[in-house]
């Protein structure tokens, strides 16, 4: 087995041959993007390969943090063939090695690895999830309600019923100014203790992925946004990758006919499958709230993806960074007890 760097050129040429939905991540324009963020940085693409067998490729960006670098690779390696535990330990070996090689910074990378392996670790930093809900888009506006389960077919009906927003795609104008948009994010966080990013982040990554990979869907009540979604998208997969809206009794009813006007357009354009982007599982049971509203759009849509782990490139300098994680969450254990 073998790890080639390829040229961003050679790169798109690789992984335009390819017979899957390339994850928006592993494009080359997701690296133009990330490179608008303080901190993240291309660091290049690579091939893995079997004598003359291309067995995966990966794009990976540059992390800078706390003084360390590391490597990203979202939903990499975008695989040719279904890797069993040992293709998939070996391929991380010569990954490691040619990093290593490369790049005597870099500490560890961080990739989507179905097995758990002895090389791998679980992320220092992130929740990564393992499940995620797919809905179908296929068919028209009456199969995709169709498909959900009860509940949420009852909870999109009288969303449609008495929700009274107007929702339409606002890519253009949220490129123009993020700033009316921006203000539910902020409302968000604090309603759901996350921190929002900058807001130029959202706006550069629908202005840089642009609307063939990008869209952003809001509802109105007259002039106010109530409730929006950032979709991406990639060959004929979207993903519902941030949303936000603003806290009331109809909330939830905007939500619902937002996703539904989602799915609706989304299947006009073309697009058959419609991520949404994680929930919880036994690997991940701190998302596990997610579970019953995601799922009530998609009866069947529960699917299992390769989960972010870590492969550390620099060992020593990885274990000092688990262990400093660790005194960390003890101290904030001991500071709770108290």
């Amino acid at each position: 087995m073998q790890v080639h760097e390829l040229s961003r050129t050679e790169y798109e040429i690789g992984i335009g041959g390819l017979d899957v939905n390339v994850p928006i991540e592993q494009l080359p324009v997701w690296q133009d993007y990330e490179a608008t963020i303080p901190g993240r940085s291309p660091w290049g693409f690579a091939v893995i390969c079997e004598g003359d067998e291309m067995l995966a490729f990966v794009s990976f960006v540059q992390y800078e943090t706390h003084g360390y670098r590391y490597l990203r690779a979202h939903h990499g390696p975008v695989w040719t063939v279904e890797p069993t535990p040992e293709l998939e330990a070996a391929a991380l070996d010569e990954l490691a090695a040619f990093v290593r090689k490369r790049d005597r910074h870099q500490v560890f990378m961080r990739l989507a690895v179905k097995h758990e392996l002895p090389i791998t670790s679980p992320c220092l930093s992130t929740l990564p999830y393992d499940t995620t809900v797919i809905i179908d888009t296929t068919g028209g506006d009456e199969a995709i309600l169709s498909r959900m389960k009860q509940r949420g077919r009852r909870d999109v009906r009288k969303a449609l019923r008495e929700c009274e927003l107007t929702f339409s795609d606002e890519t253009e104008r949220a490129i123009e100014s993020f700033d009316e948009y921006y203000e539910i994010m902020v409302e968000t966080a604090e309603r759901d203790g996350f921190t929002p990013s900058p807001a130029e982040d959202y706006r550069n990554m629908l202005r840089i992925l642009g609307h063939d990979h990008c869209r952003l869907f809001a509802g109105r009540d007259g002039d106010r946004v109530i409730t929006w979604t950032i979709a991406t998208i990639s060959g004929t997969r979207a993903t519902r990758y941030y949303g936000a809206s603003r806290s009331g009794a109809a909330r939830n009813l905007a939500t619902d006919r937002l996703i539904y006007f989602e799915c609706c357009e989304l299947g006009r354009a073309g697009i058959t499958e419609y991520d949404q982007m994680g929930i919880g599982s036994e690997f991940q049971p701190a998302t596990m709230g997610l579970n019953t509203f995601k799922t009530k759009f998609a009866k069947d849509g529960v699917r299992m993806i390769a989960p972010d782990r870590d492969v550390s490139i620099k060992k020593a300098f990885y274990r000092a960074l688990q262990t400093a994680k660790s005194l960390r969450a003890r101290l904030r254990s001991a500071r709770h007890d108290q």
